[in-house]
């Protein structure tokens, strides 16, 4: 399972860029950093600097195909970033096209508002983005997880990082039964 964790050179919540990150090793999955350009990426505690992480992959370079899922970090300044740069919003729209899950938490939305992949989708983020959500077509629940499949892929949310371990136990459920259904349907396409 090789999952690309997406984010802008600065602003991620820290701990919403680790914690999903240990539980994809944790799971014995790989990983990887994606950001918007090459070099560390300067991570947050909220307001305070944090540590820095170095970009593995940058969008432009890499797409979908090379993923079985994509979790999308939050901070505030990291997803507004993100919906700025064409490239970051295309890699991320392209996980839909493609019908592979994604993960949002906290103000990672906004992202998914820029790539209009919210209609008609249940979801939940930081509570001043449910007016963003209702904009973009997109039902906001006020719940510690979310699991929709009411679209072209699963989309798993949640509001904020004390929703970290149901959340990460809620993506790995989802991406491993995508990577499994995937790995099967590449075997019986290569069994032809």
């Amino acid at each position: 399972m090789r999952i690309a964790l997406l984010v802008a050179p600065e602003g991620v919540e820290q701990i919403e860029l680790t914690d999903p990150w240990q539980a994809v090793t944790d799971a014995g999955g790989e990983p990887v950093l994606v950001s918007t350009a090459p070099g560390p990426v300067q991570a947050f505690h909220h307001l305070d600097k944090g540590d820095t992480f170095p970009v593995q992959q940058v969008v432009g370079e890499t797409g979908a195909e090379r993923f079985d899922g994509l979790v999308l970090p939050g901070g505030v300044a990291n997803p507004d970033a993100l919906r700025m740069d064409e490239r970051a919003v295309a890699f991320v729209k392209e996980f839909f096209e493609s019908r592979k899950p994604v993960a949002a938490i906290c103000h990672a939305p906004w992202t998914l508002v820029e790539a209009d992949v919210l209609h008609g989708r249940t979801l939940t983020s930081w509570p001043s983005l449910r007016t963003d959500i209702r904009n973009a077509g997109g039902d906001w629940v006020d719940e510690q997880v979310k699991v929709c499949d009411g679209g072209p892929n699963t989309l798993i949310t949640s509001r904020k990082p004390d929703d970290l371990k149901a959340f990460c136990e809620a993506f790995l459920t989802e991406f491993t039964k995508a990577a499994k259904a995937a790995k099967a349907a590449k075997a019986a396409e290569e069994s032809k």
